[in-house]
Order: structure tokens, then sequence, then C-alpha cells
């Protein structure tokens, strides 16, 4: 249980492990949908059911559009591959590259927990947030430092700044639409993120569902993930 402490003795790691607690259970299926926004203001969509088990093991399936439906990326820890039906074996990916385009990479997409990735190098405490600065444990983490706002009522993030180890910006990601999503689950329903690096381009992510569901470790293997639909 997060205790609530004073900014003389800050405890930025246990906020940030309520922070992961409250967004999302130890193990869970999902759907979301992911908006690709071009400065002309064309976009492309993608619908993905995802399962996640434990701190480290995440698997997405593409249900649209048709043409990338039956795709599916897994994540074990900093490894990560993509399926694609009738190619012979999955293909090893990148947190850094994105397997759908826009400005959202492999590992927003296939996120772990923020205090699995992340230490608490710095917190202090406004009015109504929490400022925490997060450094990347490895160099195999998409971003190396963070710099997140939280909301100090409910203990969820609001932005959170993603930099370079040069100290440049990468993109920054805002949570809203704070919605109740059962079994107690209130976290945001809508992630949107843009970058410095993509002038114009805008990408949006939409969580439709989030439940609590048991997964067998064989769910988060390479030979299983042809099956994923068979869990639906």
């Amino acid at each position: 249980m997060f205790v609530h402490t004073t900014a003389l003795a800050l405890d930025g790691d246990a906020i940030l492990e309520e922070l992961d607690r409250r967004m999302q259970p130890e193990s869970y299926e999902m759907y979301r949908k992911l908006i690709n926004v071009e400065p002309d203001g064309r976009s492309r969509e993608f619908v993905l059911y995802t399962l996640k088990k434990g701190q480290d093991k995440m698997v997405a399936l593409f249900l649209s559009p048709a043409s990338e439906k039956g795709r599916a990326t897994l994540r074990l820890g900093d490894n990560m591959w993509l399926y694609i039906p009738n190619v012979g074996r999955p293909i090893r990916i990148t947190s850094l590259q994105s397997v759908v385009g826009g400005v959202f990479n492999n590992s927003d997409i296939l996120r772990l927990d923020f205090s699995v990735e992340y230490d608490v190098r710095g917190a202090t405490e406004q009015e109504d947030t929490y400022l925490l600065d997060l450094q990347a444990k490895t160099s195999a983490v998409a971003y190396d430092h963070l710099h997140m706002v939280v909301d100090k009522a409910t203990l969820l993030p609001i932005t959170i700044d993603c930099y370079a180890a040069s100290g440049m910006l990468i993109k920054t990601l805002r949570y809203s639409a704070i919605k109740e999503f059962g079994d107690g689950m209130v976290r945001p329903s809508v992630l949107e993120t843009d970058s410095p690096l993509y002038q114009g381009y805008k990408s949006v992510m939409l969580f439709a569902g989030l439940e609590k569901k048991e997964l067998a470790d064989e769910v988060f293997t390479l030979d299983y993930l042809s099956r994923i639909d068979e869990l639906r």
C-alpha cells in the first residue's frame, strides 16, 4: 500500500512502483487502437490485442488493418521479435524501431513497467504533482532518461519527456481521459505523443479494454506467436 510521504522524505521509488501497479495488473489482456496522424491530416489505424505477464513478458497481435492481420510482436525483457505469417521464423527487432511507423516505437508499444527499466535519481514535490527524474538501468532501454510528471491525487502519469543520452528531447508522452476498466483499475485511456524529430506528426494510443487474465508462460514463446488469436 502506498503511503504519502512528505517532501523531506519523498520516496521516488515507492511512487514509481505504485504508478506501475495502478497502470496495469500483474497479468492481463488488453485491446488498443493506434492512430498515426501525418502533417496533412491523413491517418492510419491499427488494432492490437495485447497480453502481458509479470514484469518482462508481453505479446501483441495485429487484428487490423487487413494488411497487418496475424502479425505479432513478442517482448521478453530487452529482446523483441516480429512474427509475420508465411515467413519462416520470427525476426529480431529493436526498441527504437517501430512496427507501425509513426512516433511510437516498439518500446512504447510493448511497454514494460517503468520501475523495471528505470531508477529514480530524483524526486520533487509540487502543489498537485510529483516530478520524477528517471535514469535507464541499462543501455538497452529506448530512452536514456525520463522526466515524468505524476498526478499527486491519482499517482498516475500526466506527461513524460523522453531524452537521449546526449540530452536531446526525443518525444513527449501525454496521458489523458482517466477511465474505469473494471476490477478497480482506474487509469488513462488515451496516450498521445509527438516529437521534435518528426515535426507535424502525431501518434495516439486508445485503450478500449483492459482485464486481468491468467496466462501460461508458454504464451510468451516464439513457437506460440502463430496461435495468439486462440486466446481471444
